[in-house]
């Protein structure tokens, strides 16, 4: 059954998807690889939250709301993931250590891989994905002030680590 959109017509969700995708795609992916770091999780986790979109065809106030959601439902599925590989681990941690420090070539972009999940996403979300502390906070479900915490520690670990390297 269609569901009708405020102009009166009909809104399809296939059609809802497609924006949506071209929209947020590159975000959902960014955000799915630097939680996750693995470029074939990071794509399952992509086409789950592109799912879970289309599954729900959730309606929104407005495209702030709808990025906020995505973002979300990207981090559920990322923590999904996250906890099967703690459940089933098969690779030893210096293993995959290694495999990430080769994937990411620059020094700055690796020593913020190397920061714990909290510090890391926030980060990710602040300069990659270039939200707003109240955005990130909203997201996340913390504090505004929580956010300028972690990106405060995040930064500290950061300069603490790339002023060593770089000396």
């Amino acid at each position: 059954m269609p569901v009708n959109d405020m102009e009166g017509g009909t809104r399809a969700p296939e059609r809802e998807l497609e924006a949506a995708m071209r929209e947020y795609s590159d975000m959902v992916y960014r955000i799915a690889l630097t939680r996750l770091k693995n470029v074939q999780d990071a794509e399952d986790a992509h086409q789950e939250t592109f799912l879970t979109f289309y599954r729900k065809n959730k309606r929104f106030s407005d495209e702030e709301h709808k990025k906020a959601w995505l973002i979300r439902v990207t981090l559920n599925c990322c923590g999904r993931e996250l906890a099967k590989r703690k459940k089933h681990a098969a690779l030893p941690l210096e293993e995959a250590e290694a495999a990430v420090e080769q994937r990411f070539e620059s020094p700055a972009l690796t020593a913020v891989m190397g920061l714990d999940e909290k510090l890391r996403t926030v980060t990710a979300l602040y300069y990659f994905e270039g939200l707003s502390a109240r955005e990130i906070a909203s997201a996340l479900r913390i504090s505004e002030g929580a956010v300028f915490m972690r990106l405060s520690r995040a930064r500290a670990k950061l300069r603490e680590e790339l002023n060593e390297e770089w000396i």
